[in-house]
């Protein structure tokens, strides 16, 4: 497994650097003042911002080792990218089950992430919706996304849209444009979940082209030809 491989696999599946995990973090971790090793967390991400990755390697090491489920997702980050050192796959594995077990939502997220590609682990649909739930249930974004789509679909789950849409509102509450879409189509259309309600389907069809989204966009344009119609067709 090159570096490279690795470092693409990385960006492709959180979307974030390791150092952009390890600052949005720390709200969903212990309180910095209780949590082990938090000074020398803190001075590892300095270092790893610095440049100076073998350091911030030997520091998240020795915070991980300690208990800091920050240090320990981050580290595992860097053995897997092989940052400051050689890449060790399996120890990155590791680490990371240990900041997962330890309720770090990151950390579940792109656990999950692996056992869904079949990454470093071996293929599991099953054990990756245990832990994209685990991540959704403490408010990851991405996480609910994930597993909204697991239940949309069935896949190692049963096919249920009542409990998808749920997991799909509470994306797009997070600010996920897909599920904006796929809820304003939820409530354009209801099948068979909700009450059809056109008012909140522009809702979050506005919210989604707010963000760029061209098929949201159309939708609203629909929406405003199909008024203007209906307008001229009372007025006759």
């Amino acid at each position: 497994m090159s570096t490279s491989y690795a470092m693409r696999w990385l960006l492709a599946s959180t979307a974030l650097t390791l150092v952009s995990v390890a600052c949005q973090s720390i709200p969903y971790a212990v309180a910095a003042a209780q949590a082990p090793a938090q000074a020398l967390t803190d001075q590892a991400v300095h270092d790893y911002e610095a440049g100076q990755q073998t350091q911030a390697l030997d520091e998240f090491r020795r915070a991980a080792q300690q208990g800091n489920r920050l240090a320990q997702f981050d580290y595992a980050m860097m053995l897997l990218a092989g940052e400051g050192g050689a890449p060790d796959p399996q120890g990155a594995v590791q680490w990371l089950d240990r900041a997962a077990n330890a309720g770090m939502t990151q950390a579940q997220y792109v656990y999950g992430k692996m056992y869904d590609d079949g990454y470093v682990v071996n293929k599991s649909i099953p054990q990756a919706n245990h832990w994209y739930e685990k991540a959704a249930q403490q408010g990851h974004v991405q996480a609910q996304a994930a597993i909204a789509n697991e239940y949309f679909i069935g896949r190692g789950v049963p096919k249920d849209y009542k409990i998808a849409f749920g997991w799909y509102e509470k994306a797009a509450r997070g600010g996920d444009l897909p599920s904006q879409y796929i809820v304003a189509s939820y409530f354009e259309r209801g099948y068979g979940v909700v009450t059809p309600d056109l008012d909140r389907a522009r809702f979050w069809y506005e919210k989604a082209a707010a963000q760029g989204d061209i098929a949201a966009q159309g939708k609203l344009d629909a929406f405003k030809r199909q008024g203007t119609a209906d307008n001229a067709t009372s007025a006759r």
